[in-house]
């Protein structure tokens, strides 16, 4: 045992051992990420790098980095193994379905079965599972009835403070009216919803339909650097998890840093 095991370190100290071992935990452990937009903020922010969970929702097809070639390029297939599904809340990491080179990363508001609709803003969900449901676990939230079925209104910002709207974002026809008013849709099987927690400044779901399962390669680990526009490290945010990050303090840091940055800042992204 100790003679395979020294062959191995040997092996693991060339070149052809560093490179394998290092593809081997891209492909299938952790893969580095750098967070380009705004759409996650305030729990995410511009300047964020961190490590993703490849393995949080079974295994995605291997990719070669930086080239975004399928290690398999005869397969269609996105994942190789299935696993566990993300659940409502959760921070995914996913390849959109309009641009499978790129990856996003928004909030899962919604799964199969889940109808939902945005009415002047605001995010209005009846879950698959029924009213009493609804009525059983959501006690203290505000609902509405529409078409005969209960829905929630705003049902994740009590437990994720970093979703928040821009009030700067009025609906005057300038502005994507997804924004303000969208669906009622149903989320189809097998497919989940997606949606930034910047609310009014999200390429999300609203704008590309939902995301299937395949998709999804996993979710934010941890941040292991963080840097802000004029090249401050971000120390606090230092391998903090995004469940870290949302604990008040650091909510309160990052809208502090975006009420400074988003004084012109009307895109979308």
């Amino acid at each position: 045992m100790k003679d395979k095991l020294y062959r191995f370190y040997k092996w693991s100290n060339t070149w052809t051992g560093t490179i394998v071992i290092v593809l081997l935990v891209i492909f299938f452990v952790a893969q580095a990420f750098r967070i380009p937009s705004g759409s996650m903020k305030d729990t995410l922010l511009v300047g964020d790098h961190l490590f993703a969970k490849k393995f949080a929702y079974g295994i995605p097809m291997p990719y070669i980095p930086w080239l975004e070639i399928p290690v398999i390029p005869w397969s269609d297939k996105l994942k190789i193994v299935d696993g566990d599904k993300p659940k409502r809340g959760d921070i995914v990491i996913f390849r959109p379905p309009h641009n499978l080179k790129t990856h996003y990363v928004k909030r899962c508001v919604a799964l199969p079965g889940d109808i939902l609709f945005v009415s002047d803003k605001q995010l209005y969900i009846h879950f698959k599972e029924g009213d009493e449901w609804i009525k059983k676990h959501y006690k203290g939230y505000e609902t509405v009835y529409f078409n005969g079925m209960l829905f929630v209104k705003n049902p994740y910002m009590k437990n994720h403070p970093g979703i928040h709207h821009d009030p700067k974002i009025i609906q005057n026809g300038i502005y994507p009216l997804p924004i303000f008013e969208f669906g009622p849709v149903q989320v189809p099987e097998n497919e989940y919803f997606m949606m930034g927690d910047n609310r009014d400044h999200s390429n999300d779901s609203r704008f590309w339909g939902t995301v299937p399962y395949e998709n999804i390669e996993g979710t934010p680990w941890f941040i292991y650097f963080s840097m802000d526009k004029n090249w401050e490290i971000r120390w606090e945010r230092m391998f903090k998890t995004p469940t870290d990050l949302e604990e008040p303090y650091y909510i309160n840091k990052a809208r502090e840093e975006r009420l400074r940055e988003d004084k012109n800042d009307h895109d979308i992204y």
